[in-house]
């Protein structure tokens, strides 16, 4: 299975189903918690949401709005350090479980993921 596969197989509904269930947990937790401010909470999920049907091969709302990804310059004002980068892939594992996708089309999501997260990283460790 490709990543361009994902959108024709889950569409908008279940990437949306990810990314709601992922940031349901931010607000609680103690290392994302406060890297996401809590009046941008659903402008987050929805930049997230759109990037992730652009990348996974939906319509392209993303760049529309938003232009080139630039994702190491959009995250630099972050401390991402491993510890955050670790969290991050935890909550979105957790979400992916509970969005209840097929095996191979939450596979490849992880992986594409998991390079994001670490490709983030612009700290050391915590």
């Amino acid at each position: 299975m490709q990543e361009n596969d994902v959108f024709e197989r889950i569409g908008e509904q279940g990437i949306a189903r990810v990314v709601a269930a992922f940031y349901r947990r931010v607000p609680q937790d103690d290392v994302l918690g406060p890297m996401y401010p809590p009046e941008d909470l659903e402008g987050a999920e929805q930049r997230l949401r759109d990037f992730l049907i652009y990348r996974f091969g939906g319509p392209q709302r993303y760049l529309e709005q938003r232009g080139h990804p630039r994702l190491r310059a959009r995250h630099g004002r972050f401390a991402i350090d491993q510890r955050a980068r670790d969290r991050w892939m935890q909550l979105m594992s957790l979400a992916l479980g509970e969005a209840q996708l097929a095996a191979d089309v939450e596979d490849v999501m992880k992986a594409f993921l998991d390079g994001i997260a670490t490709v983030l990283m612009n700290r050391g460790q915590a």
